[in-house]
């Protein structure tokens, strides 16, 4: 992995100081990403999303300031309708044991189930390089990992 504290330029994203507190921005999110190595494209909303295995991730600015950085991973396996009472208890199993991702199931309109998972941080007073790194591998690391847990559920089939 490449260090999060490289400076990109004196006009880049990771320019300055590596410990300066700095807004969130879609730019500075991006650039920890790629400094990371991960592949990212923008959607058509101007979001940043990535492939990691079958499933994706986003990667959101919330908040009326977009001052919350949201890591949401959508797993890839789909289930019936009539599997949602067990994801529902198995999303409250894996919040229960763990602290991120929080864990939820999403029903499309098309009636198929799938399970997400969300890692969210306010971050209004800033961040550095570094900590928005660990955040990012947070959220990527844990969503791999409930990502990897829902497709061995029973009765899923991948997009």
């Amino acid at each position: 992995m490449a260090s999060p504290e490289i400076e990109d330029g004196p006009d880049g994203p990771l320019a300055g100081h590596p410990q300066t507190l700095r807004p969130l921005t879609r730019e500075l999110v991006a650039a920890v990403l790629a400094n990371r190595g991960y592949a990212v494209a923008e959607d058509t909303d101007g979001d940043l999303v990535g492939r990691w295995g079958d499933s994706l991730i986003w990667f959101y600015r919330r908040g009326t300031a977009g001052e919350l950085l949201q890591v949401r991973t959508v797993a890839a396996h789909r289930f019936g309708i009539e599997r949602v009472p067990d994801l529902h208890a198995f999303c409250n199993a894996w919040n229960h044991d763990r602290l991120w991702p929080k864990a939820f199931v999403h029903v499309a309109d098309d009636g198929l189930a799938q399970v997400c998972g969300e890692v969210t941080t306010d971050l209004e007073r800033g961040v550095t390089p570094h900590q928005l790194d660990q955040l990012v591998d947070c959220g990527v690391t844990t969503g791999c990992q409930l990502a990897a847990a829902v497709a061995d559920l029973p009765g899923g089939t991948l997009r």
